[in-house]
């Protein structure tokens, strides 16, 4: 007697750094079982590619305009969700970095628009350090739809603040240690 055994692959973006590595995990689960196989595929950084990081999203209603086409102020709060995931990736957060007494304002944002994003698109935010942080941290970012197509370029330099003294400071070593690793 033979059986058919049916397999579901699932792929997700591993969201964990070690060791200037990044990874991409596969999970195969095997249906009416608890099985499931785990593989992963590491990627090395060079020193002239900067961390990059990919978030996609999708558009929400209420972030366009009676047209179906994205509100523009609506896609800094994008490139914000893109910066939040790249800081996770790198094993920190907002949340983490302000319990210690940094903050990030943004001191200079920059945005060109191609094409609109429509609701209940699919986004994917592509994050991009541009340089090693020394009292600012300054990000390029590209957004593209499903079908692949370019529609905002942009740029956003943030500052580091001492939440005590309220003045710029350097970025902090285990950033900059990460960053290094």
């Amino acid at each position: 007697m033979s059986s058919n055994i049916f397999l579901t692959l699932q792929i997700c973006e591993q969201k964990s750094e070690k060791k200037n590595r990044k990874g991409i995990e596969f999970l195969i689960f095997f249906p009416h079982t608890t099985s499931s196989i785990k593989l992963q595929k590491k990627f090395l950084f060079s020193g002239e590619n900067m961390r990059k990081t990919i978030t996609k999203m999708r558009v929400r209603y209420g972030e366009t305009d009676q047209m179906g086409v994205v509100y523009y102020g609506n896609y800094a709060q994008y490139l914000e969700q893109g910066r939040t995931e790249w800081l996770r990736e790198l094993g920190f957060s907002y949340k983490w970095m302000e319990e210690n007494n940094i903050q990030l304002p943004v001191t200079k944002l920059e945005i060109n628009y191609r094409l609109p994003a429509r609701y209940d698109d699919v986004i994917t935010v592509i994050t991009e350090l541009q340089n090693i942080p020394t009292a600012k941290i300054e990000f390029y970012y590209e957004i593209f739809n499903e079908k692949n197509e370019l529609l905002v370029t942009a740029n956003t330099t943030l500052v580091f603040i001492d939440t005590i003294t309220q003045k710029i400071r350097r970025a902090p070593d285990y950033l900059i240690e990460k960053l290094k690793s």
